[in-house]
């Protein structure tokens, strides 16, 4: 964020921050320089800054705030429910009424028999506990070597040390963390536009499922218990797979009895017009769903962790076992109240349908940017998508890291009042679901301007491009 100036209200809160916050992945030489930009207001698509200033938000938080912020209704709902029950906790034999009723209502919007939910604090934790159910399953089926799980290259599962160890983007592994290495493998990412030049997206896609088949011979069926993937490999970069590759993947585990968690933390609730996006979008029928993000629209933390009823019923079997993990505030009764509301407005106000229509509007507009020189590929579906920045479009080359072009372009649009996050090369968005076709338009003039201008500062500066 570019940020130096501040008004005296602002300067106090800026100071405090900077003196006594570390941030998710601070960056601390620009940290300690620059600070934070405060944000002291949200309303819809739009933030507002300490100092009055607006920026609509094409980020959506971090790919979360689905129904828009400042909704009286979301407020009126968490309220109520902190009066009347502020924390009841679910461990052992304990539940609450929003808990028990958020459950019964993502049993139904899930796809197949995916009828049974444990509630986490967020995407992380319910990935962390998606991960270490393989072995509780697979050992309750008599299984108990059959524990390693594989995960893709270019993944993001979340920041937990056993999260940030199953996925695998190289801006998240640092010298300084340790990460577990033992009972977890990585295969290729299945993006097309980085794939090998001689190769179709067809015999790209057969050499990927190839990978899997071969990793599987070489480990053995007998110790691979789950692969985790994410529909569309969001923080990576918005990775689309080429056609058929999750069904294919999904079959093969299917043949060696390997659970399939679907990472939809960030596709479901709406990013992409579904509930979730799995069965809808790929045809897929995951054995588990993790999700979080969408689920409260960020206005509360919550995660949930969805699996199927054949899960259940093999670690129920003979009704000896405990399952022994599980949050403090675990089905929280003002965060599943929030997830219940939300889903209320999602289907009263039609938000998949709108989500779907202003996401087709949303790709065909910000496609029109490959015209730039800067502009390698933008892709995306739905209300996702990212602009990946390149120094030569006919060889895919990408400008040295130092050059920094992508959080040029997000510091550019910052002062036009739009955001967008810089990750790596890319610049990526996942606007609120009710962002309008007039505000797309918005996101794409500035986000064209802001490209335009990095552009020709590069080029006054001797680099390269084309």
């Amino acid at each position: 964020m570019s940020h130096a100036t501040h008004s005296k209200a602002n300067e106090a809160l800026w100071e405090l921050d900077r003196a006594h916050s570390l941030h998710p992945w601070t960056n601390f030489g620009p940290f300690e320089e620059k600070g934070a930009l405060v944000i002291s207001r949200g309303e819809g698509c739009h933030l507002w800054d300490a100092d009055g200033r607006q920026y609509l938000d094409a980020v959506g938080g971090l790919w979360c705030t689905n129904i828009g912020l400042g909704r009286r209704e979301m407020a009126d709902a968490i309220a109520d429910q902190a009066m009347k029950l502020a924390f009841s906790n679910t461990f052992v034999d304990m539940t609450n009424d929003p808990t028990a009723r958020l459950a019964g209502k993502l049993a139904q919007l899930a796809p197949g028999d995916l009828n049974r939910v444990h509630f986490t604090t967020g995407g992380s934790t319910a990935v962390d506990t998606a991960v270490r159910m393989v072995s509780y399953y697979q050992h309750a089926r008599g299984y108990p070597q059959k524990t390693d799980i594989v995960a893709r290259e270019n993944s993001y599962h979340g920041s937990t040390y056993l999260c940030q160890s199953v996925g695998k983007r190289n801006g998240d592994r640092v010298e300084e963390f340790r990460y577990k290495t033992d009972g977890i493998h990585h295969l290729s990412c299945p993006n097309p536009y980085r794939r090998p030049a001689h190769l179709s997206e067809a015999q790209f896609c057969d050499e990927l499922i190839a990978e899997f088949e071969a990793l599987i011979a070489r480990v053995g069926a007998e110790k691979i218990g789950g692969f985790i993937a994410e529909p569309i490999q969001a923080s990576g970069g918005i990775i689309i797979p080429p056609e058929g590759y999750l069904k294919r993947m999904w079959e093969v585990c299917q043949k060696h009895e390997i659970l399939f968690i679907a990472d939809e933390v960030v596709t479901a609730f709406g990013r992409l017009g579904h509930w979730f996006a799995s069965l809808e979008e790929f045809g897929v029928q995951p054995d588990i769903i993790c999700s979080a993000k969408g689920l409260t629209s960020g206005y509360v933390p919550l995660g949930a962790m969805i699996f199927s009823d054949r899960i259940w019923k093999v670690m129920a079997e003979g009704g000896a076992r405990w399952f022994t993990t599980g949050f403090t505030y675990s089905g929280h009764p003002v965060a599943c109240a929030a997830g219940l509301k939300n889903i209320e407005i999602m289907e009263r106000e039609g938000l998949l349908a709108h989500a779907s229509k202003v996401g087709g509007y949303f790709q065909d507009r910000l496609k029109q940017l490959e015209a730039l020189p800067l502009v390698g590929q933008v892709r995306g579906r739905g209300l996702m998508l990212c602009v990946e920045n390149v120094a030569d479009k006919a060889t895919k080359a990408l400008l040295a890291d130092e050059v920094g072009e992508s959080k040029r372009i997000s510091d550019a649009c910052e002062e036009m009042g739009l955001m967008v996050r810089p990750i790596g090369h890319l610049n990526v968005m996942s606007p609120p679901l009710v962002i309008t076709e007039t505000q797309v338009d918005f996101v794409a003039e500035v986000l064209e301007k802001a490209i335009r201008r990095v552009t020709n500062d590069l080029v006054r500066e001797g680099v390269r491009i084309g």
